[in-house]
């Protein structure tokens, strides 16, 4: 699964991505500092089961700091988008095929109001951010319908006269962008069009079915960034009393914090709300000063800087994702190496065991036996649908033999 980072130029998409990920990433105060879209490797955070088994785990495909499993996720920065995007404006089509792939989307709103719709700075307070949201989620619906329109009509009268199953040839079209069958069947029926004749819809039905089928298959959340700027309080409010799922932020200074935390400065781990200063002496007295006020102003006020809250609320909210941990030695919560609880697996809500075989390896679900699941020692057959935090080991017939 990987998620985007969008919105306009000069939002604070790309020192969002930089504190997500420590990658580097060109940062500027001016429309277009970022281009190319920057590719990193994020973590979303969730309680290890270490704690709760009461073991000294070895992690592999992930960290554990403290009893806090961080599972490594990926991220891409896309770059700003301007109104007019979806017909190619300020290399919009180029910018808007960057997130293709993204199954969620987090869109990095000014909630200061300092950016024009255009991403030039201005007053803060200015601007409405809930214009932002509107504009991007309107280039967005438009993009993915001029890349259906161009061979709609065709689909439909073909659909139509050869009795095919207009949601299939919809997921063919679309199988580039992450969008299922499953969007579209459910876009059809929030929409209540008749899939049998779809000839007969009009304009406004088609994009009111294209809107639908945005908002299902790129779910997106808004991360009300700047909240340290006095005028982003109001508007964060507005954002939540319009009904998106809105997390209050500042990423300037979780990137502060990840960039002491990595020089050893202070003892600091993604998501926490408070921090501790290890090396004072080395730290100037503007640092110093600095560091309280990201304590006073963001970590007491909102319990976090919002960065790390924010990927973990598009992984496990938008995207519905559970974590397993899959073992071989049920009773030792071991691989073949000894090494405990070695990996943590991100999986949608809904997996089942043998899928979650497939996940590690072809062989391992073609073999599949049955499971065990650690917490009762039971053993459990292909349809087991897996539960958050389960701890699970994979019996095979290759492993038996």
């Amino acid at each position: 699964m990987m998620v985007g980072i969008v919105g306009k130029p000069n939002t604070g998409k790309s020192t969002f991505f930089s504190a997500a990920t420590l990658a580097p990433a060109e940062i500027g105060s001016y429309p277009f500092t970022t281009i190319k879209p920057n590719r990193g490797v994020g973590y979303v955070r969730t309680p290890c089961v270490c704690k709760e088994f009461n073991v000294k785990d070895n992690p592999v495909n992930s960290v554990c700091l403290n009893g806090v499993r961080l599972i490594p996720v990926e991220l891409i920065d896309c770059a700003g988008l301007v109104p007019g995007a979806w017909q190619g404006r300020g290399l919009g089509n180029q910018f808007l095929d960057e997130i293709r792939k993204a199954d969620a989307l987090i869109h990095i709103v000014d909630a200061s109001g300092g950016t024009d719709l255009e991403g030039r700075s201005c007053k803060p307070g200015e601007h409405d951010p809930l214009e932002d949201v509107h504009f991007l989620e309107k280039e967005l619906t438009m993009w993915l319908a001029n890349i259906l329109k161009r061979d709609w009509m065709k689909m439909a009268r073909t659909a139509e006269a050869e009795s095919k199953d207009i949601s299939v040839m919809l997921e063919e079209r679309l199988s580039g962008l992450s969008i299922k069958k499953n969007h579209i069947l459910e876009a059809l029926r929030k929409t209540g069009l008749n899939a049998d004749k779809p000839t007969s819809w009009s304009e406004d039905e088609f994009l009111n079915f294209i809107d639908n089928l945005r908002r299902i298959s790129k779910p997106m959340l808004i991360v009300a960034n700047k909240i340290d700027i006095p005028t982003a309080e109001e508007n964060l409010e507005r954002l939540k009393e319009a009904g998106y799922i809105v997390v209050p932020c500042c990423a300037e200074a979780e990137l502060a914090l990840r960039r002491a935390a990595e020089k050893k400065l202070i003892e600091y781990t993604p998501g926490d709300c408070s921090f501790k200063i290890l090396k004072r002496e080395q730290l100037s007295e503007s640092q110093l000063n600095a560091l309280e006020k990201i304590r006073e102003r963001i970590l007491l006020k909102y319990g976090s800087t919002g960065v790390q809250d924010a990927i973990n609320k598009a992984f496990f909210k938008l995207l519905n994702m559970i974590t397993v941990y899959p073992v071989e030695d049920v009773e030792h919560l071991s691989d073949h190496k000894g090494r405990v609880l070695p990996d943590a697996y991100l999986v949608p809500y809904g997996t089942t065991a043998r899928q979650l075989a497939f996940m590690i390896h072809t062989e391992l679900g073609e073999s599949f036996i049955y499971a065990v699941e650690a917490r009762g020692k039971k053993r459990v057959g292909e349809d087991y649908v897996l539960k958050d935090r389960d701890v699970i080991s994979i019996v095979s017939a290759k492993k038996r033999a």
